[in-house]
């Protein structure tokens, strides 16, 4: 395999997966999220540009000025990755369009996050907990795309996606999002948390389980690799690298088909009668996975 003779860095063509850990579109209920103080964030049954039904939360108290809004999601369980993904579909009012808001008007939030082991007490939501927000900030989120009145009467929502990641995650099972307003005029359309994760996959038949991404977007995590049924170890320690994209790289040693077989399609090792008839030995990522755990 030429990767294994060059020092540059080799992709192997399997895409990342991905794994949803929470989406609100698929909510049928209400999310329930906690929103502090009571006059800020709203829950409200909207529409997305498809006109299908959606919970939403909007807050849009432009008027008066040293706005502090905060909208905390339920509680999130991580599943043992250590860098998560937001992605955040949003519309925002462009504050050129709002008459008389003198300065107070924002086209920006702030996107946080709380490692813990189990779900924040609603019980301890008072003021002084707000106050001292125990959060790590990811980021300050600004709009691309911002609707004036006259867009939204005709229904052209200019809707913004953008996407964040953070980590690396540790400190506890799993987070608390957290959305700060400053006194925009907008709307959170769709909320989906995600992690990226490497694929099963055979490569240069030896065998490679899913592995989670690292901690870091440039992280590289070591998977094991082992041979599939009819081939042997030829250059060890076999593996691969799972970069923070979820795509696999540098493949290091191989296994070759053992003695009486033949490779067939670069994943299987299949046997050859003594007529010289193949014989095909299946192979398939489930059956050696359940083997392996066996």
């Amino acid at each position: 395999h030429s990767c294994l003779l060059m020092t540059v860095l080799c992709l192997v063509s399997v895409r990342y997966m991905v794994e949803t850990v929470m989406d609100t579109r698929t909510a049928t209920a209400e999310l329930g999220w906690i929103s502090f103080p009571a006059n800020g964030w709203e829950e409200v049954s909207g529409y997305d540009e498809n006109l299908n039904t959606i919970r939403t939360y909007q807050v849009c108290n432009v008027f008066e000025p040293s706005q502090n809004n905060w909208l905390l999601t339920t509680y999130i369980d991580r599943r043992a990755a250590q860098r998560i993904y937001v992605e955040i579909r949003f519309t925002v009012r462009d504050c050129a369009s709002i008459p008389s808001v003198l300065g107070s008007c924002k086209e920006t939030f702030n996107l946080y996050y709380l490692e813990t082991e189990r779900t924040v007490s609603e019980s301890i939501k008072g003021v002084e907990y707000w106050a001292n927000a125990p959060f790590l900030k990811v980021d300050t989120i600004a709009a691309d795309e911002s609707f004036s009145q006259v867009d939204f009467g005709g229904r052209l929502m200019k809707v913004n996606t953008e996407v964040r990641s953070f980590g690396p995650l540790s400190k506890g099972r799993g987070f608390h999002l957290a959305f700060q307003d400053l006194g925009a005029c907008m709307s959170l359309l769709a909320v989906r948390v995600f992690y990226k994760k490497c694929p099963s996959v055979v490569q240069n038949f030896a065998f490679f389980p899913e592995t989670l991404t690292g901690a870091e977007s440039t992280s590289l995590v070591i998977a094991r690799g082992s041979c599939i049924p009819n081939a042997e170890e030829v250059d060890v320690p076999i593996k691969l690298y799972c970069n923070g994209d979820g795509e696999w790289m540098v493949p290091i040693g191989s296994c070759s088909c053992k003695a009486g077989y033949e490779p067939d399609n670069g994943n299987v090792c299949r046997g050859k009668s003594k007529a010289n008839k193949p014989v095909y030995q299946p192979f398939s990522i489930q059956q050696h996975a359940s083997n392996n755990q066996s």
